[in-house]
């Protein structure tokens, strides 16, 4: 029995040996992460620290990762539908884990947006908006076909709007407020207590009424859809905004809006193709909705969200010095410019953005708070007061208000067309001698000669949609696809149907497609 049990134990030593010296199994290689690395550098530097992460996913994989999340001491947050994405928060040090798991296509900070108006760029020896003449507005509300925005809705996702009186209509008797608002904040009103929505709307189509006509936006007449994404002191995060995209996909078409204007920008850098706000900006670009942004007040750093995506109009600012003729107007000190990470160059084009005067949203507003000596008293009661603010919020204000007059003209347009044609007519050269391509796109905005240009050529033509809109399938295929042959004149925007898509399975590739930055 004694050699029995010898014999046992040195076939056990010997086996042991021989798995030593073959080793153990090798470990599988890591995953990879798709992580944004301001989280990966939160996570070894503060690992416990709690983040709001936005997490673009595999489709149907939410209630799997929400599991997981709880487990690690994390949740979700909501969810972003019409990007395919969740907004969590949990321990900074899970994020890694987060991103290497098969369910997670991206993670990135759920990063503050900030209004791309500019704090230290007023001056008070200017009472007079002149904008609305020196892009050429006038002259077409003064034609026959009295083109002032009529019929067309310009929707403004912001920090609410203001009851002033350029924003009512008078209708006999009936005083009848053109703005609609929705309020997808924690704020217990869709009202600006803010002041930089009432603003930029003002900027978009103010009417005059308070001043007597003296301060006037560039439609004066267009409808507005307010979507209240910034709270009452000005503060929203990315998942804010897009979940005001997501309100505008879903009611968009049955309201009218045509145009989308954001005069905000990220706090943080991201390509375009692992941002969801760009993400989210390309979805209703496709759907025929009219995308207009600013191109922020950091000039000398990188374009940051959503300015630097290729298919949006990104718009940088011009000083109007005053005068309405453009031939002394010269780029904003503040305004962005520059090649982003992708290597667009952008802006877009420009227009005024320094020293415009708009409305007032009240005397309690914060703007009006800390900056009571850009207040421009009208003669009728205070709350029909005018404001006075500077940035590419105010620039971007000016396009959106100018695309809606080129909507109003020709309606059949689709987004490439009328990005086209803005940029194809910008002023340059003669017509603007301070013009710089690199620091003002295809120049200074136009828009009685976009109105009266017969092109129906489009922008956009060969660029690649993000990446985070791609079906895992095609990653490999789209350096082969010919963009140059898709013939997007004859694309039928309307019938673009996503809420169909079958985003697992979709072949992307046969698919045929038709600021408030403050200074310190």
């Amino acid at each position: 029995m004694n050699t029995f049990k010898q014999i046992v134990l040195k076939v056990l030593i010997i086996v042991t040996l021989c798995m030593g010296l073959i080793g153990a199994p090798a470990s599988a290689a890591p995953a990879p992460l798709h992580i944004h690395p301001q989280l990966m550098k939160l996570a070894q530097q503060q690992p416990h620290q709690m983040e709001r992460v936005i997490l673009m996913i595999q489709p149907g994989s939410a209630d799997d990762l929400a599991i997981i999340l709880q487990r690690w001491g994390g949740r979700v947050v909501n969810e972003l539908k019409m990007i395919h994405a969740l907004t969590v928060e949990t321990p900074a040090w899970t994020t890694l884990k987060l991103a290497a798991l098969p369910q997670v296509r991206w993670a990135t900070p759920d990063a503050a947006v900030i209004e791309a108006n500019c704090r230290d760029c007023w001056r008070t020896n200017r009472l007079r908006s002149i904008y609305p003449q020196a892009i050429g507005a006038t002259r077409l509300w003064e034609r026959p076909t009295y083109l002032r925005g009529q019929g067309v809705r310009v929707a403004l996702l912001d920090s609410g709007y203001g009851e002033h009186l350029d924003l009512r209509l008078d209708r006999g008797r009936r005083s009848e407020l053109r703005v609609q608002g929705v309020n997808l904040t924690d704020s217990d009103t869709a009202l600006d207590r803010f002041g930089h929505g009432t603003h930029v709307a003002g900027v978009i189509g103010g009417n005059g009424n308070a001043s007597k006509w003296a301060y006037m936006g560039v439609a004066p007449e267009v409808s507005l859809e307010s979507v209240k994404v910034c709270g009452d002191d000005g503060a929203c995060l990315t998942s804010d905004v897009i979940e005001g995209l997501q309100w505008i996909y879903d009611h968009g078409h049955d309201l009218g809006i045509r145009v989308v204007n954001l005069s905000i920008n990220s706090e943080i850098e991201e390509s375009y193709h692992t941002n969801p706000l760009c993400a989210a900006l390309e979805v209703l670009w496709f759907n025929g909705f009219v995308v207009v942004v600013s191109a922020g007040n950091s000039q000398g750093t990188p374009l940051h969200p959503p300015a630097n995506d290729p298919f949006v109009i990104t718009v940088g600012a011009v000083d109007d010095q005053g005068t309405v003729t453009i031939a002394d107007d010269i780029l904003s000190s503040f305004s962005a410019y520059g090649t982003t990470l992708d290597g667009a160059v952008k802006p877009d084009l420009v227009a005024p953005g320094r020293d415009l005067v708009s409305l007032l949203s009240s005397h309690d507003s914060v703007l009006a708070r800390e900056h009571p000596d850009h207040i421009i008293a009208s003669r009728t009661p205070a709350w029909s007061d005018y404001f006075r603010m500077s940035g590419t919020s105010m620039s971007a204000a000016v396009v959106a208000g100018a695309a809606a007059l080129l909507m109003q003209d020709e309606p059949g347009l689709n987004p490439d067309q009328v990005k086209y044609r803005l940029m194809s007519t910008a002023a340059k050269g003669d017509r603007w001698p301070a013009y710089d391509p690199l620091q003002a796109g295809a120049g200074y905005l136009d828009i009685y000669a976009a109105v009266y240009g017969t092109s129906l050529e489009t922008a956009n033509t060969g660029q690649m949609i993000s990446q985070l809109l791609w079906s895992e399938e095609d990653w490999a295929n789209w350096g082969s696809v010919n963009w140059g042959s898709v013939n997007w004149g004859s694309v039928n925007w309307g019938s673009v149907n996503w809420g169909s898509v079958n985003w697992g399975s979709v072949n992307w590739g046969s698919v045929n497609w038709g600021s408030d930055y403050w200074e310190p």
